[in-house]
């Protein structure tokens, strides 16, 4: 059994879920074309907060949603990436504040997990009670992975109870993929582009201390990275420092 049936409310599907007779062609022809565009799209998108917007504007147009949001973990932390509603801002942010929720739970478990109807929902009581003031009737929840590693949640959100078929979490599954593969690839980008960025300030600094006490290379080096170690300050920012105020203070290029 598949971690995602131990929750009551959460479907497995298959890498290939069956098409069911509720599909329409309409819907089929629908998908093939838009996820053909969506793909172009992400691999354009010029930075993370472009993704993750145009994955939630998405899922508007294919899902029967309406509300759809992006949280993803950095560094160990949540992030709210991307949302079409200050209601999903309201919505994940009352499960961070209680402490559960089926976000949470597709979150941390790496499970898909569907609310078929909010205000009778009885595995998270405390958000049960404070969710129901919100416009919601239904919600899934869709993990995000990129590789063995759980990078986010896609959330769906529909006014109206019981609102989400198997054909609409077949493509929320899809999409998720989709989402995942953009996300991870704009991440590294980010990350090459931050540790470049990194390497020109640590070798701006290098230049001013070479040249204001006559220093080589190496003995430049070991004097930001002296610097770092004793204040517990990343490199980078150390020269960040030196270049905006021409000194580093405590040191005098000994």
């Amino acid at each position: 059994m598949d971690d995602s049936a131990r929750l009551s409310g959460v479907r497995s599907h298959s890498a290939n879920p069956p098409a069911e007779s509720a599909a329409t062609d309409d819907r089929a022809a629908f998908g093939a074309d838009a996820f053909a565009r969506l793909a172009v799209e992400l691999h354009h998108a010029e930075g993370m907060t472009e993704t993750v917007e145009a994955v939630v504007q998405f899922a508007l147009q294919a899902e029967a949603c309406s509300y759809a949001g992006v949280m993803l973990t950095v560094r160990g932390s949540r992030e709210i990436a991307a949302v079409t509603d200050p209601l999903v801002s309201e919505l994940y942010q009352l499960q961070c504040e209680i402490g559960e929720g089926p976000v949470l739970t597709a979150l941390t478990e790496g499970v898909s997990v569907y609310v078929p109807e909010v205000k009778i929902e009885t595995r998270w009581p405390a958000w049960t009670a404070r969710v129901t003031q919100y416009r919601v009737g239904s919600a899934l929840h869709v993990p995000m992975w990129a590789g063995d590693q759980l990078i986010g949640v896609l959330s769906l959100f529909n006014t109206q109870p019981n609102a989400f078929t198997a054909d609409d979490e077949a493509i929320a599954h899809i999409l998720a993929r989709h989402a995942s593969v953009a996300v991870a690839s704009a991440r590294d980008d980010e990350t090459m582009a931050a540790a470049v960025d990194a390497r020109k300030l640590v070798g701006q600094a290098m230049g001013i201390l070479m040249e204001r006490f006559d220093l080589d290379e190496t003995r430049a080096f070991e004097i930001l990275k002296r610097y770092s170690q004793q204040h517990n300050t990343k490199l980078r920012d150390v020269a960040q420092e030196l270049i905006d105020t021409r000194k580093l203070r405590g040191t005098h290029g000994e």
